[in-house]
């Protein structure tokens, strides 16, 4: 395998959510610490932007969705004017590989297991995510053995990685209203866009009605459109609270950093509260890939939660989590 030795600008490919995202940065808190000169560039999608300017080892940021909408001349200019000299496709996508080969990038390292990287990349790293039983944000330093990666972080080594993430956002007033109020907030996050198993609305809707008996504050959270999925059958109570679609990513970013804790599905807000170092409870099924040994919140409050199906386990068995298995975690 080619060595790449006293590297200077480097690009972090990672056009995906972000919970994928977020178990990216641990990779660039390593190369700051080897390379504390270099200069990190991360590649992502708009809507991931606020992540990457709370993490500051990461230098700046460039939107692919931008960059997609330009010219294939402008896009090689751009990416030439940036003076990157090795490329670390994280998330493999073809038309950035091709792009970085066209711009001349000198170091282009992705994994073997995608064809389209034999025509594309230079540095071929030989595993797959697929069957690993090893985390996700484990998994993404292997990509790191060109730059001097000799073994693979401990989970706790990767925690250790993320303490550079810190809020930067305001909070709205109403947000802000939420905050001062003297009871414990717990955010409930039903939904996953999609991204990931979910569990039943019923099931949170229960939780919120008895925390709030407990003296919490409950707030659902959500884009806009997850809200109307949701919004009409939430009960009507001065300290049930939806929040979904009223913020910015980067106010939901600070607004989590000063609750108590977030329960959620396998999603990017129950890595987010991980990695703010609030209580992150995230409700998981056992089945692979899915499952917590590759997917679990990193953080020192964070736990996944299953029915413990390892025997033979089903995408459906998140919705057997009880609730009261649920609160039990809360209280601790």
């Amino acid at each position: 395998m080619k060595k790449i030795n006293n590297p200077h600008t480097i690009l972090i490919s990672r056009t995906d959510s972000i919970g994928d995202v977020i178990l990216t940065l641990p990779i660039c808190s390593w190369l700051k610490e080897q390379y504390p000169q270099i200069n990190i560039i991360f590649l992502g999608r708009k809507y991931t932007a606020p992540i990457i300017a709370c993490f500051s080892a990461i230098d700046s940021f460039i939107d692919w969705n931008e960059v997609e909408l330009l010219s294939e001349k402008e896009q090689i200019q751009f990416i030439q004017a940036k003076q990157i000299d090795t490329c670390i496709h994280v998330f493999p996508k073809k038309e950035i590989a091709q792009l970085m080969k066209k711009s001349n990038v000198k170091n282009r390292i992705g994994t073997s297991h995608r064809f389209f990287h034999w025509a594309t990349c230079n540095i071929y790293i030989h595993f797959t995510r697929k069957n690993s039983p090893l985390h996700e944000a484990q998994l993404n330093f292997e990509l790191l053995r060109p730059l001097g990666l000799t073994h693979l972080p401990s989970k706790n080594q990767i925690q250790e990685y993320l303490t550079e993430f810190k809020p930067i956002g305001a909070l709205s007033n109403f947000l802000q209203g939420i905050i001062q109020l003297p009871n414990k907030k717990i955010i409930l996050h039903p939904k996953s866009q999609g991204s990931a198993v979910e569990w039943p609305i019923e099931n949170y809707i229960t939780l919120a009605e008895e925390l709030v008996q407990e003296g919490y504050v409950v707030c659902f959270s959500g884009t806009e459109n997850e809200g109307l999925q949701f919004r009409d059958k939430l009960p009507q109570h001065a300290h049930i609270i939806d929040i979904s679609g009223k913020s910015t990513l980067k106010e939901f970013i600070t607004f989590i950093s000063q609750c108590d804790a977030l329960v959620a599905c396998s999603t990017g807000p129950l890595h987010i509260a991980a990695i703010l170092g609030i209580q992150a409870i995230g409700l998981y099924t056992d089945l692979s890939p899915m499952h917590p040994g590759r997917w679990a919140p990193i953080g020192e409050k964070a736990l996944a939660l299953t029915i413990g199906n390892t025997t033979n386990p089903k995408l459906e068995d998140i919705t057997q989590i009880s609730v009261s298995s649920v609160i039990q975690k809360i209280k601790g």
